[in-house]
């Protein structure tokens, strides 16, 4: 029985792991970590028995021990705590479903510690790949995606030789607000943007699906995770989000994943690799289909992703700055403290502040985060 940790278990990537630990059987989780939802986290520490708790306040965990007093079950709190689960000798994979830079300490820590890694917290590579990558290859640690769009590249690319590859193809479904203009952009709520037409999923990621960042994410992770050139992975825009992504080959040819929208599959797939499971749930019905259409990506009126790729070719600490500035317009959004469009200016502002450092250390891109934090801070 394979034995688990999962970082950010209240999540809703957090859940739907728990999901497939449910529906299989042969998993054992003996660690969770969330942040703030306690209820939750108590629902499932009596569900699945872990030895390990975390979650980021002591108050909280004062709480939670109060509450799991009955049980056998250690309740730690901060970093310090996530840390001591990333390290827990009887775990040998760890799920990083946490969303944020809090995730890369704990996620390394692991690393060091011969687990390998169901990655599902995409700053962990945007802005420490060139730690992680080299990290992981040094001890023998697996990086297993669990992004739909990394997953469906890494499963066709299973059993081919990387070199080769001629092309990633990064498929987007283009959001809740696909085809309109920056005018029809002005007035869009938090509400609006949380409305994504196919997929099911945390409020941060669906606002970045909305504004094409998510995208760009995405191929900053890719370029790290399958050591590709930025200039050979493309964004297609793909509305059904039934292709998850794709790979031309130097021949030609194009091995695309295909699937509905659960976010279930590529977990499991993680988890059990290389060995694929039985997965309930609806399956692609190829006779009811009626279309499959592809789209270039509006990044004129979408600048996440334009954004992004600047900030890509830039290299070092603007990685950083973009992905904390996102992070940061995102929450204001959210409170309703800025407009959709201003998320675009917050990142560029900061972007246009920052001077790069180009070969940061594990501090230096933290300090470079906490210094994007308090800029925007003192200018919104």
């Amino acid at each position: 029985m394979k034995k688990i940790t999962i970082l950010g278990s209240t999540g809703s990537i957090g859940t739907q792991t728990l999901d497939v630990v449910r529906e299989n059987g042969d998993l054992e989780v003996v660690g969770l970590g969330a942040g703030k939802n306690t209820e939750l986290l108590e629902q499932q520490i009596r569900e699945f028995s872990p030895r390990l708790a975390v979650v980021w306040d002591e108050k909280d965990a004062l709480s939670l021990r109060e509450s799991v007093r009955d049980l056998d079950v250690k309740i730690l709190s901060g970093m310090d705590g996530l840390l001591e689960l990333a390290r827990m000798e009887e775990s040998e994979l760890m799920v990083t479903a946490i969303v944020g830079m809090i995730g890369l300490r704990p996620t390394m820590a692991a690393i060091e510690e011969g687990k390998d890694i169901a990655l599902a917290n995409k700053e962990t590579l945007v802005t420490a790949g060139q730690l992680i990558m080299p990290l992981a290859a040094k001890n023998n640690v697996s990086i297993l995606p669990v992004d739909s769009e990394h997953s469906a590249i890494f499963q066709a690319l299973h059993g081919e030789d990387p070199r080769q590859v001629s092309k990633l193809l990064i498929t987007a479904s283009g959001g809740p607000f696909r085809g309109m203009t920056r005018k029809e952009l002005a007035g869009v709520t938090p509400k609006d943007a949380l409305r994504h037409p196919n997929w099911d999923m945390g409020q941060k990621i669906t606002i970045d699906s909305a504004t094409l960042v998510n995208k760009g994410l995405e191929v900053m992770e890719a370029r790290w995770l399958f050591d590709v050139e930025l200039d050979r992975i493309q964004v297609v825009v793909q509305p059904q989000s039934v292709i998850h992504s794709m790979v031309e080959f130097c021949d030609g040819a194009v091995m695309a994943q295909l699937g509905t929208p659960d976010m279930r599959l590529p977990i499991q797939y993680a988890l059990y690799y290389p060995e694929r499971r039985p997965l309930s749930g609806d399956r692609v019905d190829f006779w009811q289909l009626k279309e499959l259409t592809f789209e270039k990506p509006d990044t004129d009126t979408f600048r996440g992703l334009s954004l992004a790729m600047d900030a890509a070719r830039e290299g070092g600490t603007m990685a950083v700055v973009f992905n904390a500035a996102n992070e940061r317009a995102v929450a204001k959004f959210l409170k309703d403290k800025i407009r959709f469009l201003d998320i675009y200016e917050i990142i560029e502002e900061a972007m246009n502040h920052h001077r790069v450092l180009k070969n940061p250390g594990l501090d230096e891109i933290l300090a470079a985060e906490q210094m994007t934090y308090e800029w925007i801070e003192g200018r919104w």
